[in-house]
Order: C-alpha cells, then structure tokens, then sequence
C-alpha cells in the first residue's frame, strides 16, 4: 500500500486521469448548454415584459453616464463582468437598448469587475509591507481600465466611435442588417419547445428574468470553478512556473487562461497574493493582467455567435474598448508607467493610513456610481409623435408613435418605434434605433444625411444595391397637417441606380429639430402612392 507524503497530492492513474478529463469536459459542456439556455430566456423573457418595462430599461439606460454607473454598480455588486456583457447582449438582442446605449455599460462592466482584485488586496491589511504591495496590484488592473473609460467615453460620447467602428466591422465581416430580433429568436432550435413552454406557462416577464438571471450566473460560476480544478489553479507554484516567464508568455497566458475560464476575475485575483509574498513583482504581473483584460472578452462573443448583427456589434465594441487600453498603455513606456504609478502610489498611502484602501473601494464602485447617477437621472428629455401613414392606392390611413429621447449637452437621442396596434396595449417597441447629429450630418438608424445646398447628392449602399441621394430643396417653414409646423426642412430625394423605374423616396427632415417631419413614396411619373405625416409632438415628463 503506498503512502502519501504530508502536504503533497496523491498521484492520479492513467485511468484516474482519464476519467477526471471525462468527467469535468462533460460539466463544461453542460456549464455552456446552461449559458446559452439562459441567455436564450433573458431574450425571451426581455420581450415578454411589456412596454411599461421596456421604456423603463431604455430610460434608465438612455444618459450615456448613467450606463456607465450602472454597469460599474452591478458588476461591482453580483462581481462579474462576464454576468453583465451577458445581461447586456441579451438586452440589446431584444431590442431593448440601443448598441450605443450599451456601450457605456460595457465601459462601466470593465470598472466594475476590477472590484474583486482590490478586496482580495485588503485581506493583508494584518501585514503592512504585504498590504503595500497587494493594493498596488489588487488597483492596477483598476486604474488601467478607469484610465481607458477617461480616453475613450468622450470619444464614444461626442463623436460615436466605438459604436460607428463596432458596426462598421460587424458588417463588413458578418454582413448582417442592424435591427433588434423577432419575437419568436431562439439561439438553438433544441430550445425553442422548452422556452415556449415556460414563456406560456409562467408568462411574467420579470419572474422569467429572474430565472434567466440566476441561470446564467449560476452557469458562469460554475464554469469557472470546472475549468479553474482541471487546470489546477490552486496552487501558486504552478502559476508562477508557467505565466511569468517573460513579458509576451505572461500576456499570453493572461488572455488565454481568461478566455478559458471567462472570468478575469479569478485570474487577476490569483496575481494579488503572488506579488504580496514577493512571489513576482507588480511588473511582471502588469502583462499578465492586460492579457487577462483581453481574455475575458470572450463571453460576450459566445453570447453574440447565435445572434445579430447588433448583439455581436456589442461583442466586438467589448473587445475594442480592452484592445485599445493595452494598445495605449502596453507598448508605450511613458504611459505604461502611469497606471502602475497610480497603483503603486495607493499602496503607498496606505503604509500611513490602512483605511485608504477601504475609502478607495466604497467611493470608487459605490458612493460616486450612486451620487452621479442620481445626478443624471432627470439628464433625458423625452417628446412622443404620432404619424399618419397614408396609403393612396388603397386608401387606408394608419397611425404609429414614436417616443425620443434627447440626452443632455448632446445631439444623440434614441428612438422607439410603437405600432398602431402597441401604442396603447402592453409590449415592446417596434423598433429601436439611434439618431446622431454631427455638425451638418444626422444619422438616423445608420443612414447619412448631409444638410447642404439644394442639388447636393452623395451615393450610398444598401443589401447590395447602389443608389443617390440628392437634397431636392430646403424649405424655411413647413406646414404639416392639423397645424403642426416646422423649420429648416431639407428635402432628400433617394434612387436606386439599379431600378430606377421603381420610383424614388422622398424624406423631409427638420434640421433645426432633428427629427423627421413626413416621407413620401412616388412612382416613376412623381405621383404620391403612399406617405407618413408628423401629426402631433407631446412633451413627456
């Protein structure tokens, strides 16, 4: 009978060995099912909240810096940022928010899940010199991520650039139309029948959130502590011997090992201890963690790979906000020294004073996430239009609405399309899109409109199909039906190359109000077959 020596694991046969791979691939497998399950339920159950609901999301969700709060607070609460890119996938997938009011709380996520790093830190608060160098490194991964919300929300804020670049490639490579899902979007056809049955049978949007909610948390947790056993994470001497070699091997093994576990979490925090105990140094660590940021972009893509083209925008503006920090702050000494001067200068400070860590962590992912948004709650200014389409052929008339909301200092708003049908009954909207304003261009859910001199024209494509579209005029003052006015209306006339016996259409928009004031449908002779008339503007509290 052999014996065990004290302090040492009991060697695994090749039988063992064999069976405990078997066991834990069949748990990750399963962990996955699990995930893709739940993602599929939030989905379903986002679309089955109402419409009350729904405008709730949008509007808590619609001032850019309340979405970053917001998705720093829930990460730093449930501590995984994998939880909310999920979350925040799913939402937009629904059509819920926008990929642009996403963005912020992808941003915010980053933040947040830095929280677990820096409270792993303060349990060496009993050892002065371990407690120096655990804040240092438990702040690091903090102040680098904070520092690329500083460099790049303002870019995202006034000029789109995560989002514009986030479409741009998502398109271009997955060639996919924006747009949220059908009611009916399953990820895979094996769960359609047992999503059905728990949407008709419980049929609470929130209740079935919930359960989505503790499902995909669950499942993630759960993955990670598969994954982190067979890869044997426990101890620290294997950690050491296979990430820190040299620079490229340590930011290698960063993003791999995230990327498997998909929690940045568990593989930053592994780092606090090591550097505490002078295992390694906190520059050694540095490539290791900015790996890791990288890494853990991962979930958003396994949530997105089923989905949209809008869902995997979201994924791909994940991994550029990450791509970009290591980008600026990895290759280039000066600013690389930065993150970890501000990290190394906290730990300083709590040689003299060991409450500073703590002050840190409740004023950075709790007390100023909650004042500011707090602040920024009443920053949405939020109007309602009723249109009138009007079909000549036919002669039917129809109405929709359309509520936008204007976000504060900015000429970004979102617009949420209702139907005649959802206008006063429960459900979500139509339609969700974004409107940009940008100097003498408005973007209206991604297509260009460029105020200028009447007989201006500018060629575009859509689905493949080449057209123009030239300002016919611009008119001081429009009057539209029932009295309603507005100014500054340009006049674009839009025509496919291809087709051009099919007739063109005509979209009025008020450059003053940034908003539509009628379109029109003609034929190849110019007569209106069909039209749709701003009716009525309502401001809402």
């Amino acid at each position: 009978m052999s014996t065990q020596v004290p302090g040492q694991p009991v060697p695994l046969t090749n039988r063992e060995r064999t069976k405990f791979f078997l066991r834990n691939s069949i748990y990750i497998l399963a962990a996955l099912l699990i995930f893709l399950f739940a993602l599929d339920l939030m989905i379903s159950s986002l679309q089955h909240l109402g419409k009350t609901a729904a405008e709730t999301i949008i509007l808590a969700t619609s001032n850019p810096f309340t979405g970053l709060f917001i998705g720093l607070l829930v990460t730093a609460i449930i501590q995984s940022s994998s939880t909310t890119t999920s979350m925040t996938v799913a939402l937009v997938a629904s059509g819920a928010i926008t990929l642009e009011g996403a963005i912020p709380i992808i941003m915010g996520a980053n933040v947040g899940t830095t929280i677990t790093s820096t409270i792993v830190s303060l349990g060496f608060i009993t050892k002065k010199k371990e407690f120096r160098r655990a804040v240092a490194t438990g702040t690091y991964h903090d102040f680098f991520n904070i520092l690329t919300v500083i460099i790049l929300f303002p870019l995202e804020y006034y000029y789109g650039f995560l989002s514009t670049a986030s479409q741009f490639i998502a398109t271009r490579f997955f060639g996919e139309p924006m747009g949220p899902l059908t009611t009916d979007f399953t990820l895979l056809s094996v769960f359609k029948p047992v999503i059905h049955l728990l949407v008709t049978t419980i049929d609470q949007g929130f209740i079935l959130m919930i359960l989505a909610f503790g499902l995909l948390f669950g499942s993630i947790l759960f993955f990670r502590k598969v994954l982190s056993d067979l890869l044997g994470f426990g101890t620290q001497g294997r950690v050491q011997q296979f990430f820190f070699q040299n620079t490229f091997k340590s930011f290698g093994w960063g993003l791999i090992t995230t990327a498997a576990i998909r929690s940045s979490t568990i593989t930053t925090s592994l780092v606090v201890p090591l550097v505490a105990k002078k295992v390694i140094k906190l520059r050694q660590a540095v490539p290791f963690i900015l790996g890791a940021n990288i890494g853990t972009t991962i979930t958003a893509f396994i949530a997105a790979m089923f989905n949209s083209n809008v869902a995997i925008s979201i994924a791909i503006a994940h991994f550029l906000f990450n791509f970009i920090g290591v980008l600026i702050f990895f290759p280039i000494p000066y600013l690389r020294e930065i993150p970890i001067d501000l990290a190394n200068g906290l730990g300083r400070l709590t040689l003299k004073y060991r409450l500073a860590g703590f002050l840190y962590l409740l004023l950075t992912f709790f007390v100023i996430p909650f004042s500011l948004i707090y602040l920024n709650k009443d920053a949405v200014a939020v109007q309602e239009l009723i249109y009138q389409k009007n079909d000549f052929i036919n002669g039917s008339k129809s109405s929709y609405k359309v509520v936008i909301k204007t976000y504060e200092n900015q000429q970004l708003s979102s617009w949420s399309i209702y139907n005649d049908q959802n206008e006063s009954g429960e459900g979500q909207p139509e339609q969700i899109f974004s409107v940009t304003r940008k100097a003498n261009r408005i973007f209206i859910n991604n297509e260009l409109y460029e105020f200028n001199k009447p007989g201006f024209c500018h060629d575009g494509e859509e689905k493949n199909e080449k057209y123009q579209r030239c300002i016919r005029e611009v008119i001081p003052h429009l009057v539209l039906s029932g009295s309603l006015s507005v100014d500054s209306v340009y006049v674009f006339e839009k025509q496919f190359y291809n087709n051009p016996d099919s007739g063109s259409s005509f979209v009025y928009i008020s450059a003053e109000q940034n908003m539509i004031a009628r379109k029109e449908m003609r034929d190849k002779h110019g007569r209106v077959i069909s039209s749709e008339e701003l009716l009525q503007i309502t401001a809402r509290e």
